[in-house]
This record gives C-alpha cells, structure tokens and sequence, in this order.
C-alpha cells in the first residue's frame, strides 16, 4: 500500500492579500516588471497554486522615473490596431513613456502574466502612478523587497 501524501491548494477567498509598493525610479523595467508579476502571481508564497489568485496588491510609484536600457527608447515599437482597415498605430517606447508612463509598466508586467482570464484577473491588482504620491496608505504597503 502507498502512501498518500496531500499537496496544499489555496482558496482564492482564503489567500493572504498583502499590500506592496515599489518606487520605479532609477529601475530597468524588465527586472522590476519581473518581481511585479512574480508578486501578483503569488510566486513568493509558500502555498503558492498555478491557477488561483495567491497573490498580493502591488502599488508602483515613480513610473515616470523608469530606466530603459540600451536602445529601447527609440528602438522598442508598441503597437495596437483600431479596428478599423488600415488601422494600425505605432508608438516607440520613448514616446510612450513620456506621454504615459503607466501604461508602459502595464504592458511590461501583462507580457510576463500567463495569457490566460486568470492574468486579466491579476492585472487589476496592480496599482501604477507617474508620480511619488498614491491613494493606497490606509492599506499600509510595505516595501517589496
């Protein structure tokens, strides 16, 4: 007879909800993109479980500060369609970050999520703001380390 181990699986409604705030400023935004989505995947969890929502909030400020190395930004396109034919628009990442700084975050950490409806889920947790202030103090972030 074999012996039946049980492997730990957390309830979403269960999960620890933990409030993180990360200062941008002076960070390549591949690597923090990285921990981001580690965060909000709940990868740093002991009870970690693929496909539930484990992790944490994570609060990003000073996104306008973030560093792009090389020559991403001129180099580095974005690009998205209307809808419409012909539609096409392209926006380099140096344009991007200076017209909206948030969005380029966003997408790096949504490129790094599964594409899946459990990362559209995840994405909502993640709280990006060009600037030093942000709403979320009541819930008292700690650093992510």
């Amino acid at each position: 007879m074999q012996k039946v181990t049980k492997s730990l699986s957390v309830e979403a409604a269960r999960a620890a909800r933990d409030w993180y705030v990360v200062d941008a400023s002076d960070q390549v935004l591949g690597r923090l993109a990285t921990r981001i989505a580690l965060t909000l995947r709940g990868k740093h969890n002991p009870a970690f479980t693929p496909h539930v929502d484990c992790g944490g909030f994570v609060v990003v400020v000073n996104a306008a500060k973030v560093r792009l190395t090389g020559k991403k930004a001129g180099g580095k396109v974005y690009y998205r369609h209307t809808g419409y034919p012909g539609g096409v628009r392209s926006e380099t990442a140096g344009k991007l970050l200076a017209r909206r700084p948030e969005e380029m975050i966003r997408k790096a950490v949504m490129g790094m999520l599964p594409p899946n409806r459990l990362s559209r889920q995840l994405i909502q947790k993640l709280k990006v703001y060009a600037g030093p202030e942000h709403p979320h103090v009541a819930q008292k972030p700690q650093p992510l380390g």
